[in-house]
């Protein structure tokens, strides 16, 4: 057993509560091409990170796209040299970190990065822009430790939300649901939960609303367009 230190040190897990629990429901749709791919701004970069007994947690009861076991997702933009930079929520907060970098975090069996791409379907990309502006617009908010909505930090996948919410005029172009840290089929918190909440002297925020990054990446807004390597989970 790690101790709780170890356990919930924000240096060794990066992006370390990368996602937030929500009632598992997965979804299927045809797998994407894998040719003739390329970056487009608003792209959605979900990955599959590796950051032991909190990612496991979080796996174990959310499915994204095919299954795929996904724990983070950062918006795809432009800095000022005109280079892709990812803009996402980690356990230092909301940060531009640059492409390769982002891909660079996990790899697959054959050394390739664990990450899908989503891209919004065409009546919503005209929010893509704007978006765009509100993430770069709240870099340097802290990250969100306890997974409330309305509270100006934020994890990653509520820093999507919240950015095409403002975009789309307080519309939600995502959905939130009520979030479970309970073992799957039972009403018992996980124990890694426990001590998590426990150490934030919080209450487990059992059944408040939430959203994660399998969930969007299962969005009716979105098509999968890419997968870079084949994240945990994924059904072929």
């Amino acid at each position: 057993m790690y101790s709780t230190n170890r356990l919930f040190d924000t240096n060794k897990l990066i992006v370390s509560l990368l996602a937030i629990i929500l009632t598992a429901i997965g979804c299927v749709r045809d797998n994407p091409e894998k040719n003739s791919f390329t970056i487009t701004e608003g792209d959605l970069f979900f990955q599959d990170i590796d950051c032991g007994q909190l990612c496991d947690a979080i796996e174990k009861v959310t499915t994204g796209f095919n299954g795929a076991n996904l724990s983070h997702v950062g918006i795809i933009a432009k800095n000022n040299d005109s280079n892709f930079i990812v803009i996402e929520a980690v356990s230092d907060g909301v940060q531009a970190t640059p492409l390769q970098t982002f891909l660079n975090r996990s790899f697959d069996v054959n050394n390739q990065p664990k990450v899908i791409v989503g891209r919004l379907k065409p009546p919503f990309r005209f929010l893509i822009p704007l978006a765009i502006k509100e993430a770069i617009a709240l870099q340097g908010k802290p990250y969100d430790k306890v997974f409330a909505i309305d509270n100006n930090r934020y994890y990653c996948s509520e820093l999507i939300y919240e950015i095409f919410l403002r975009a789309n005029g307080n519309k939600p172009v995502f959905k939130l649901q009520p979030m479970t840290f309970a073992e799957p089929d039972t009403e018992e918190i996980m124990l890694v939960w426990k001590e998590y909440f426990a150490e934030l002297d919080v209450p487990v925020p059992q059944g408040q609303l939430g959203i994660n990054p399998g969930g969007i990446s299962c969005s009716p807004a979105l098509t999968i367009v890419h997968i870079y390597g084949i994240p945990d989970g994924f059904n072929q």
